[in-house]
């Protein structure tokens, strides 16, 4: 027992001596190697590649799947990211617009001082009724009564018809009919004004029908603008109302109609003025008009 176990450590030993040697042979600086290693190198790196092609496919695969999904997060962000600066844009502009309306409606304010002003604001608008009737914020509490003229810082866009003690329901002017009139007149440098009355509503042609009550030996003028004149005793008088497009004679020759496209938008109305004329002579005319 003790020969085989000797023999036995021997070839071990002269194995880690091959081996060992073989490590070193193998690590010297060789131009050529040997039939062996060229063999060995050859199978493990064909052996390589063939694990390796199918790896790579894999994991690029992968890869391609997660950028996608990346690319889709990112592209949802930024759509995101575009609808929120959109939308910052729109409202940015919408603050700019009513920020410019509002100055006017100030300076316009100040200029009818004299007529003791209400600032409003338009809280609805009836799809049915969108060119008849808005109602504002202000009521009675706020010293608004019937007839009184509403305009914004373009011009006068129509009258109070029935307050409440914290609304009131403004008839504009494209609401107007026979039954609701204004005294108006063209001012003119010479001092032959003309004077009429605005009776109503033209739906065809959005103007305005300007009754001239005096006889019309006078040139009217396309362009020319008319206001209130104040002689009904409720709207003060100066309030452009429109300008005038268009002059018809009747069929007898002895008046005539002018139809005045109005100065206001009656389509975009949010922010008024109720102007209250000093005068308190509101009875002087009916409930429906001038």
């Amino acid at each position: 027992m003790s020969f085989f176990r000797k023999k036995r450590l021997f070839i071990l030993l002269i194995g880690l001596i091959v081996l060992v040697a073989m490590i070193g042979f193998s690590l010297r600086d060789r131009e050529d190697l040997t039939t062996a290693e060229q063999f060995i190198k050859d199978t493990v790196g064909w052996t390589q590649s063939i694990v390796h092609t199918p790896v790579d496919y894999v994991t690029t695969i992968f890869e391609n799947v997660n950028d996608i999904k990346h690319t889709y997060s990112e592209n949802q962000l930024l759509r995101e990211k575009i609808a929120e600066y959109k939308s910052l844009f729109y409202d940015v502009q919408k603050l700019r617009e009513e920020n410019s309306e509002l100055r006017e409606t100030l300076k316009k304010t100040k200029s009818v001082r004299s007529y003791n002003p209400i600032q409003a604001s338009v809280i609805s608008r009836s799809p049915e009724q969108w060119m008849e009737k808005v109602t504002i914020n202000k009521g009675k509490q706020d010293g608004i009564r019937g007839n009184m003229a509403v305009i914004t810082s373009e011009g006068m866009v129509g009258r109070i018809e029935t307050p409440s003690e914290f609304t009131s329901s403004v008839k504009l002017l494209s609401g107007f009919d026979q039954f609701s009139r204004i005294s108006a007149t063209i001012a003119r440098k010479e001092g032959n004004d003309i004077f009429g009355m605005i009776e109503g509503y033209d739906n065809k042609t959005g103007n305005l029908i300007f009754k001239i009550i005096e006889e019309s030996d006078k040139d009217l003028k396309e362009g020319e603008l008319v206001h209130s004149s104040g002689m009904g005793g409720v709207f003060p008088s100066g309030l452009p109302i429109g300008k005038v497009q268009e002059v018809k004679p009747d069929q007898y020759g002895l008046t005539r109609t002018a139809f005045v496209k109005p100065v206001a938008n009656m389509y975009d109305i949010n922010n008024v003025i109720v102007v209250e004329r000093h005068s308190g002579n509101d009875n002087a005319t009916s409930g429906k008009g001038e």
